[in-house]
């Protein structure tokens, strides 16, 4: 009797916690559904990761999964992380596309048959794999880890250069609408734009490459989003212009938990790339219902020590405990990163606690937690959602001024404090998060409606279940296939 088709999906994430992270939780769904998954990560992010996890413990129940590494064209000893993610962009795009198309070439190749992999899932900021797999006849699914809201701004980057509203000339107002975007009219202003609208020149290369990255998304069988769909309904409507199959699999963290065996059965661990210092969950547990404030500015961003200072001022003027996360690699000197000041942590310890990494979803669903103080990074915007747990905003970088301006424009379950970074500012904003039964009551409403999305008969668990039958139609496409490919 002829063996059923095992799909193969390969996964190619940009080089990055905050893409690897979601990417990764699908790969398992996708295998607890008797996939075969291909993880493709950077050299040094895979080495990250079995530095930091014990990987062969973790997936040993998936035995059809295996990591594969390729370079990504930067030395050993580059940060890959603040001002310097400008040339790992640049870098993955030019240096990983040969690579890439050899280890899928190496993959198909079986008993001298070209049997190639059943699908791509590749980053929205990686199409060279669009490229490579129309090469290969390969179909590909592109995975954008914004929000539907920012991606749709994404795709309207041109439109702003049109309209001359981007890049900012002179004395910008920066509290001025953007009205060319459709959908967000009257809701984004100048300073709510994706960082990059804030280069000198339409031209700069870093600006140039999210347009055609964007450009090229449509070219893939659809487009994956952690998000879902009561939360941007309208966005995901919108984006249906330029994709005909949309997958809303979010909050990706509770759909993996709604398909877990156990609760013990997780093995996208929220450190990933850091050890996470467990010791601040006791920590927690010593402290009253909705208390404690959580700081985090994600795997990415850096702070100025005056930046450093001024945030650790206005959190211990709150009169809030706090937990704090600080990344060894995340204070910024003209010279180079420098360690945190060894007498703020003595202060510290009868006001908050500080560690370099944290069990983030564990921490956000912890009683004592009452708000969230964050960078806006698109996975920490969902988890906390997902959490009920209201955000005063600080975003840098990317999506994330986007992302903040969802959180308290639209949705009005936190805080925009960008741009600002001031003790007053962060003491009152803290203290108005801790103590409003307002924003409360909406951001236990959104939590409420992500746990719906990812039950059974629930829009996000519906989607992942389009996603698998979809790919094995794929699979059973290809089957009737086979060439020699070089």
């Amino acid at each position: 009797m002829e063996q059923p088709v095992v799909p193969h999906v390969v996964f190619l994430p940009f080089p990055a916690q905050g893409h690897v992270k979601p990417m990764l939780m699908l790969a398992e769904l996708l295998s607890q559904a008797g996939f075969e998954a291909t993880f493709i990560n950077s050299n040094h992010i895979q080495d990250r990761l079995e530095h930091s996890t014990d990987i062969a413990t973790m997936y040993c129940r998936f035995p059809k999964f295996q990591f594969r590494s390729i370079p990504d064209g930067l030395p050993s000893d580059h940060p890959r992380s603040g001002s310097s993610i400008s040339q790992l962009l640049i870098a993955s795009r030019d240096e990983t596309r040969t690579e890439f198309r050899n280890l899928l070439v190496n993959l198909g190749q079986k008993n001298g048959r070209w049997e190639p992999p059943t699908c791509i899932i590749a980053d929205g900021i990686m199409s060279f794999a669009i490229d490579i797999a129309e090469e290969l006849t390969i179909p590909v699914i592109t995975f954008r880890t914004f929000s539907a809201c920012c991606t749709w701004t994404y795709f309207h980057l041109t439109k702003l250069i049109e309209e001359g509203e981007v890049p900012f000339q002179g004395d910008v107002d920066m509290d001025k609408t953007i009205t060319c975007i459709p959908g967000l009219e009257g809701t984004l202003r100048y300073r709510d734009l994706p960082s990059i609208c804030r280069r000198k020149e339409a031209n700069d290369p870093l600006f140039q490459f999210f347009i055609k990255e964007t450009a090229a998304m449509p070219r893939a069988s659809g487009l994956i989003l952690n998000t879902f769909d009561r939360l941007e309904a309208s966005m995901v409507s919108k984006l249906g212009s330029f994709f005909s199959k949309i997958y809303t699999l979010g909050p990706l963290q509770g759909l993996f938990d709604t398909f877990a065996e156990s609760p013990s059965a997780r093995t996208s661990s929220n450190g990933l790339l850091w050890k996470e210092d467990r010791g601040c969950m006791t920590w927690l547990d010593s402290h009253p219902s909705r208390s404690v404030i959580y700081v985090s500015f994600g795997s990415l961003v850096g702070l100025f020590r005056d930046q450093l200072l001024e945030f650790w001022h206005g959190l211990v003027n709150s009169g809030k405990p706090f937990l704090w996360v600080i990344r060894s690699d995340s204070i910024m000197e003209e010279d180079g990163v420098s360690e945190v000041p060894l007498q703020l942590k003595a202060a510290t310890e009868e006001r908050g606690c500080i560690v370099d990494w944290a069990p983030q979803e564990e921490v956000l669903a912890h009683p004592a937690i009452g708000g969230f103080l964050t960078h806006s990074g698109w996975n920490s915007t969902l988890e906390s959602i997902f959490a009920g747990v209201p955000m005063v905003c600080w975003p840098m970088i990317a999506d994330q001024q986007v992302n903040s301006r969802c959180v308290s424009e639209l949705w009005k379950i936190g805080f925009d404090m960008k741009d600002k970074c001031e003790r007053a500012v962060i003491e009152k904003l803290v203290r108005d998060l801790m103590e409003s039964d307002e924003i409360v009551k909406s951001t236990d409403e959104f939590a409420g409606m992500a746990r719906d999305s990812v039950k059974e008969g629930g829009s996000s668990y519906s989607n992942l279940q389009k996603l698998i039958d979809d790919i094995k139609s794929m699979s059973l496409a290809g089957k009737v296939s086979s060439s020699s490919v070089g």
